[in-house]
């Protein structure tokens, strides 16, 4: 039924897409209707999958290395005071700093390769996933940490054992995150220098009034951000069965 609801959805909204376009007579090279573009995607198909291929490569090493260094910071801030006195500042001011501002700076350093857009992608999922796994680590059962005390386990054992599965259900979350802003970071670095890739060729499409394509491309790029969430969630799901969905407005009195 979830499906069905969403097929539903879709149909509805490109029926008024297509029916703002025919009704409007909006030129095509400003909005293309969605059978131009379903056009443009069958048109088209080898080079978005060419192209596409590199973003979603870029999209998912930079997920795995993303979530690698953000729960490694977060077990970092929360196994060592010092840690969380010197890092925690660093963390709030680079998030103060805007992303565009970086892409060209990693363009530079790192070349117009996937390093650099892997780099953007990295930065923009590392604190989302921080922050989740940092808060849920500090948010332990007070009663579990004063039992495990009391029966003399170390700050280990109450690390992995205790501390670490209770944040689990709030590293899901901020797993949600990083996979939805995932695709952002490869596609702004790939905006900034590429030579290959979705953010390259919508740019390329635009400067050369092929709106179809530009939006066939986003197409593309909005199955891959939808299809890595769905993925991510119901791995989250599995690996947490212990964690229902609970929703009130369903719920009896």
């Amino acid at each position: 039924m979830r499906l069905l609801r969403a097929l539903i959805t879709a149909a509805v909204l490109l029926a008024l897409w297509q029916g703002v376009v025919s009704l409007t007579g909006v030129p095509r090279y400003i909005l293309p209707g969605p059978l131009a573009v379903a056009d443009a995607l069958q048109r088209q198909a080898p080079l978005l999958v060419r192209h596409g291929a590199t973003t979603l490569t870029e999209i998912l090493l930079g997920l795995l290395l993303g979530v690698a260094l953000g729960g490694a910071s977060a077990l970092t801030l929360a196994s060592f005071r010092t840690a969380r006195r010197w890092l925690m500042p660093l963390l709030v001011v680079s998030q103060a700093i805007p992303v565009f501002a970086l892409a060209p700076l990693l363009v530079l350093w790192l070349g117009y390769g996937m390093a650099s857009k892997v780099a953007m992608a990295t930065l923009v999922i590392f604190f989302p996933v921080t922050t989740a796994l940092f808060d849920g680590l500090r948010r332990t059962e007070p009663g579990w940490l004063d039992l495990a005390r009391t029966m003399g386990a170390s700050r280990r054992s109450v690390l992995w054992h205790i501390r670490l599965p209770a944040a689990l259900p709030a590293f899901g979350s901020g797993l949600r995150v990083a996979a939805a802003v995932a695709p952002i970071g490869a596609v702004i670095g790939e905006w900034v220098g590429s030579s290959s890739g979705l953010g390259y060729l919508m740019l390329h499409a635009n400067a050369r009034m092929q709106i179809d394509l530009l939006f066939a491309a986003l197409v593309v790029l909005g199955v891959f951000a939808v299809a890595l969430y769905a993925a991510v969630d119901a791995l989250i799901r599995r690996a947490l069965p212990w964690q229902p969905d609970t929703h009130p407005a369903e719920e009896k009195d």
